[in-house]
């Protein structure tokens, strides 16, 4: 299947197209079976292309970015695997507004605002990603949140593209509802003008501030979210789970919200793990941490 498949999308895309592609090398947590194919489409239109020769052969798909908040099981990935790696676009456009691509990485784009003497988006710099991940999980920090700056926000589905406002988006902590099969692709975002120095300025305090999460290891960042009115990194100390460890994956000594990949761990590791702290933070604090972390393969 992997190489008539590869051969279908390398006729149908001006992209990159690989096969058998260790996912490992494209997730932060460097776990994670092969993809039968790994197709990088070049553009937009390119993108639209591809999607629709997978829809028309009903083959399974799924779209990455970065890489982060992503945990591929160790089987892999039966179908392609499509990445946005090079809709990275950037352009200011009028009305102090930043018109991004999903495949564009945070610190690319808060960089280009702090250029363009546009603030609202230093929050963002330091949060490991691409922007259709930032846009899709709403990611945030210091008190800002991505879809709060969004004017605009592109998705596609059924490879025909969408435009949305920020009023008819539905949205909320670490959240964003999109129609089944939707694709974030591109985003406007509305700031203000600011001189650079200063936003350069915030950028600076906020990395330093996030000195503690420097945990030394590949991990996909916070893998619970917060719940209501507490810090799941609190929540697991109480557990008593800082440094469990099972096999290579392990709760990190530095922050507890963090799942690290100490060398050699696979992806039922992250799983157990994951499971374990959960049952603990359940037994010990009485509530249900959720995970922020997506899951996708094959066992």
């Amino acid at each position: 299947m992997n190489s008539g498949l590869c051969s279908l999308i390398r006729e149908n895309s001006r992209g990159e197209v690989r096969a058998n592609e260790p996912l490992a090398s494209h997730t932060s947590l460097k776990v994670g079976g092969a993809a039968d194919c790994f197709g990088v489409p070049a553009d937009l239109a390119d993108l639209q292309g591809l999607l629709a020769v997978l829809k028309k052969q009903n083959i399974p798909y799924f779209v990455i970015g970065g890489g982060f908040n992503l945990l591929v099981r160790d089987g892999g990935f039966r179908g392609a695997v499509v990445s946005l790696a090079r809709l990275n676009r950037l352009e200011r456009r009028e009305g102090d507004r930043i018109y991004a691509e999903a495949g564009a990485t945070n610190l690319a784009l808060a960089r280009f605002a702090e250029q363009e003497g546009l603030a609202g988006l230093e929050f963002l710099a330091w949060i490991p990603g691409s922007v259709g991940g930032a846009v899709a999980m709403n990611a945030g920090a210091h008190g800002g949140a991505t879809l709060d700056k969004v004017e605009t926000l592109v998705t596609l589905r059924d490879q025909e593209p969408s435009e949305l406002a920020q009023a008819e988006l539905l949205f909320g902590y670490r959240y964003l509802r999109l129609d089944p099969g939707a694709i974030v692709v591109a985003a406007t975002f509305r700031l203000v003008p600011d001189d650079p120095q200063a936003i350069a300025a915030r950028m600076a305090d906020y990395q330093a501030r996030r000195s503690g999460q420097k945990v030394g290891f590949p991990n996909a960042g916070s893998f619970f979210k917060n719940p209501r009115g507490g810090q799941a990194w609190q929540l697991i100390d109480e557990a008593g789970m800082r440094g469990q460890r099972i096999g290579g994956a392990q709760v990190s000594e530095v922050h507890s919200n963090f799942l690290v990949n100490r060398g050699g761990a696979k992806a039922r590791d992250f799983l157990q793990l994951a499971a374990l702290v959960k049952e603990k933070v359940k037994e010990v604090c009485g509530i249900e941490l959720e995970q922020e972390v997506r899951v996708v393969g094959e066992e």
